[in-house]
């Protein structure tokens, strides 16, 4: 029947106006219509009838004219029953085919544990053991394991009494940008100061502190060269800057005739260690014996000629005590 037509309720037999409130038989041959309200259902059967696939109304003619609503429910739960038996064997009939296609289980890799536990206790050990030795490399790289130290690549100045002073190159430092002006030797007067930076103990750790020194002076004071004439690194190690025969750029209006010297590091509250100290005396004694400085030299520290904390308090308190130094300027 067109649902275009009036369709008139098959028990109250007034007219279905909504669609929503209308049921129709299942019976394909009645296609009979009714208000839901009439059907003597109520709301939970309604909405069982609407949500369960396969379960349909039908009307009283096709259920031989049964009259009562209580027949009516009777056989709505029946067909509910045989709904349920049908999904029921469906569900039975699915279990078997999973069944059927399922691979088969591998065995566990801990016979004595779950499948899962056995996996991950394995995983686990897998990542421990890799984290362990890459841990082992690096403390056997940086603890000297391997028979290769990164701190020091030669002898303490200070126990053979020996005077090791590394050229540019050989720090890893820049050339000059142009030539510098040439001093006159010898020189008469040398001044002390410090980087007021980090400190060192290693040629690695010390070339590095020099590099940035001279980065620092070429590139963003514009200078042809690092400022110093030598640095002293507290390995016992003598950095060549400008060296003793160029005039140096370390003591604005002292430059001209003095050598400078800076000790790598900060020495405001701290005192230099011996093997700097000593580094700095053989750079001295090894001045005199070119004939690079003269035999009555004066030393000073930087705060004398200039404006400036440097040497820091500690390194100024001992180099005062140093047979060179001089109060007069």
């Amino acid at each position: 029947m067109s649902r275009n037509t009036l369709e008139i309720c098959l028990k109250c037999h007034g007219i279905i106006v909504d669609n929503d409130r209308r049921i129709e038989c299942d019976n394909g041959f009645c296609a009979r219509s009714c208000h839901r309200k009439c059907t003597e259902l109520s709301e939970d059967q309604l909405k069982v009838l609407e949500m369960v696939p396969n379960l349909r109304w039908k009307c009283d003619t096709c259920l031989n004219r049964v009259q009562t609503g209580a027949q009516m429910s009777k056989w709505l739960e029946t067909s509910l029953r045989e709904h349920e038996k049908r999904l029921e064997i469906l569900e039975e009939g699915l279990v078997k085919r999973s069944k059927h296609e399922d691979p088969a289980q591998t065995p566990p890799i801990c016979p004595f544990l779950p499948n899962t536990v056995g996996r991950k206790a394995v995983t686990v050990t897998v990542v421990f053991v890799t984290l362990t030795f890459l841990l082992g490399i690096v403390l056997a790289t940086t603890t000297n394991l391997f028979g290769k130290t990164l701190n020091q690549t030669g002898l303490d100045v200070v126990d053979n009494s020996t005077l090791v002073i590394l050229k540019v190159a050989e720090w890893g430092g820049r050339p000059a940008k142009r030539m510098l002006d040439a001093q006159q030797l010898p020189i008469n007067r040398v001044v002390i100061s410090h980087t007021a930076a980090e400190g060192c103990e290693s040629r690695e750790v010390c070339s590095a502190r020099v590099n940035v020194v001279q980065s620092f002076h070429m590139d963003s004071w514009g200078w042809d060269h690092i400022g110093y004439n030598f640095l002293v690194g507290g390995d016992g190690r003598v950095y060549e800057g400008r060296g003793w025969d160029y005039v140096g750029a370390h003591t604005k209006g002292y430059n001209r005739g003095s050598i400078g010297i800076s000790f790598i590091g900060t020495f405001t509250t701290r005192k230099p260690n011996e093997r700097q100290l000593e580094a700095c005396k053989l750079l001295l004694e090894e001045g005199v014996r070119l004939k690079k400085l003269t035999p009555n030299y004066r030393l000073y520290g930087h705060r004398q000629l200039s404006a400036t904390e440097s040497p820091g308090e500690e390194l100024y308190k001992i180099i005062k005590t140093w047979t060179h130094w001089s109060h007069e300027i």
